[in-house]
């Protein structure tokens, strides 16, 4: 079996000539993948799944505008993010609230330092949803992802140095509104 991105250019040309069996591998081999960057756009299982679905289908319709010049997984991340950021802004996403996590357990301290992970995920992922989409793309991209700032720049087409800046710019927002957020949790909690 050849490398991911031979394999990938075979079943994008078996795909141009409309092979639906080599669709439907393309699909699960980038199912969740394509479904995990959505997520972290929108965070919401329906709405993730529904900007996936999008995507797929947008990338069977433009198969045919794909040149190569970077790895297919690239070119999917663009038209996930883009589609996922599109959905947003269309159908203002509600953020979570406090019901939508449960504590489970009886207070053993495995159940505390999971309940302690969910809490530190659900005030990031609300802070998330308050910033502008080009700062969530940013901060995903950088963070979730782990990409360098090069291959942000080829995924994005921004500059390397610009996006230095919007990262900067991105962390210290999510910081302070972080930092609102909690204070706020603080507050109301005494």
């Amino acid at each position: 079996m050849g490398t991911t991105k031979e394999t990938d250019i075979a079943l994008i040309d078996q795909i141009r000539t409309g092979n639906v069996s080599a669709y439907r591998q393309m699909v699960d081999r980038y199912k969740d993948y394509v479904y995990t960057v959505a997520y972290r756009v929108l965070a919401n299982r329906e709405d993730a799944e529904e900007a996936a679905q999008d995507a797929f289908v947008k990338v069977y319709k433009g198969i045919s505008s794909f040149k190569g010049n970077s790895k297919f997984s690239t070119w999917l991340y663009r038209i996930v993010l883009n589609t996922a950021i599109s959905y947003k802004r269309k159908k203002k996403i509600p953020v979570e609230t406090l019901e939508d996590y449960k504590l489970i357990g009886d207070g053993e301290i495995s159940k505390m330092h999971e309940y302690q992970q969910l809490e530190q995920r659900k005030f990031l992922q609300l802070a998330l949803n308050t910033m502008l989409p080009d700062d969530v793309s940013v901060i995903t991209l950088f963070y979730f992802k782990e990409l360098s700032l090069e291959e942000m720049s080829e995924i994005t087409g921004i500059a390397v140095n610009t996006l230095k800046v919007k990262l900067f710019r991105a962390r210290k927002r999510l910081s302070d509104t972080l930092s609102k957020m909690l204070k706020q949790e603080v507050t109301s909690l005494i």
